[in-house]
């Protein structure tokens, strides 16, 4: 049963919608993969009220005393991701995970479906990230962000205290991401107005950076995130993972033994490397 979860899992997520499809029903939680986990209610500055979960690392490994704080992408809600979650608590790490307004069980948040995001999730975001510190103050913390995710983890990586940030399926330009849908399948996507700004946001992230990317990721090229890795400047620390596949098939790709296990294997070492 497990074993098929992950296959609906991996499907629904490399698909990607490209505009906001949220899910109000959690499909799981992580005490049915055996994680160790609390609940957590927070509000927003804006008054938003968010849900989340807080998955410890597990308990027969060391603790990496880190927080990652997930990021998902535009449909479904967080607990899609709790085996990505699961691969991370095994390494040690503690995985804070929540839902952005209007998606799972988080407030209410009028959506429109043709939109790509909103800025409001940077908001929830940053509340989460925040949240993780105080909780945490002895821990590293950081943002892991995956599609969608990535456009929220850099903008708040970019003006927040961030100790680290993973990005994969890395989305470069929302610009071009609603013009290929449209050159697609017809499909009209819109964008906030903050958008037209989000290109200068890359160059002002200065906390190290893991790129991930897949070969044959036709949303968001692998290219992309070797350029954003190249125009480090002095100081600022970024690399590229790539992997032979396609949108967010990182985690899946990345196994050898057990799901993502080389993934984290890697993200172990890229965060080993900023301590060195």
């Amino acid at each position: 049963m497990c074993r098929v979860l992950l296959v609906s899992f991996f499907l629904l997520l490399s698909s990607g919608a490209w505009a906001l499809k949220p899910s109000r029903e959690w499909v799981a939680t992580p005490d049915s993969l055996g994680l160790r986990y609390q609940t957590t209610a927070l509000a927003t500055p804006d008054h938003a009220q968010l849900a989340g979960w807080i998955v410890e690392p597990a308990a027969n490994v060391p603790d990496q005393h880190t927080t990652m704080v997930m990021a998902y992408g535009d449909m479904n809600n967080m607990s899609y991701f709790i085996y990505q979650a699961q691969a991370l608590s095994k390494a040690g790490y503690r995985v804070y995970m929540f839902d952005y307004r209007g998606f799972g069980h988080s407030s209410d948040f009028a959506i429109e479906q043709q939109r790509l995001y909103y800025p409001e999730f940077s908001t929830d975001l940053r509340t989460v990230l925040a949240d993780a510190r105080l909780r945490y103050p002895r821990n590293r913390t950081g943002i892991i962000g995956f599609s969608m995710g990535t456009i929220m983890g850099s903008e708040v990586a970019a003006t927040s205290k961030c100790d680290f940030l993973i990005a994969e399926g890395y989305v470069a330009s929302p610009q071009r991401l609603v013009a290929a849908a449209f050159q697609r399948s017809q499909k009209v996507v819109t964008l906030p107005a903050e958008a037209a700004d989000y290109a200068l946001v890359a160059r002002r992230v200065n906390c190290p950076w893991l790129l991930v990317g897949g070969t044959a990721d036709k949303n968001t090229p692998l290219a992309d995130s070797v350029v954003v890795a190249r125009q480090a400047r002095w100081r600022q620390r970024r690399q590229v993972l790539c992997f032979e596949g396609g949108h967010q098939e990182g985690f899946y790709r990345l196994s050898e033994a057990e799901y993502g296990d080389k993934y984290v294997r890697e993200v172990t070492r890229f965060l080993a490397a900023k301590r060195s």
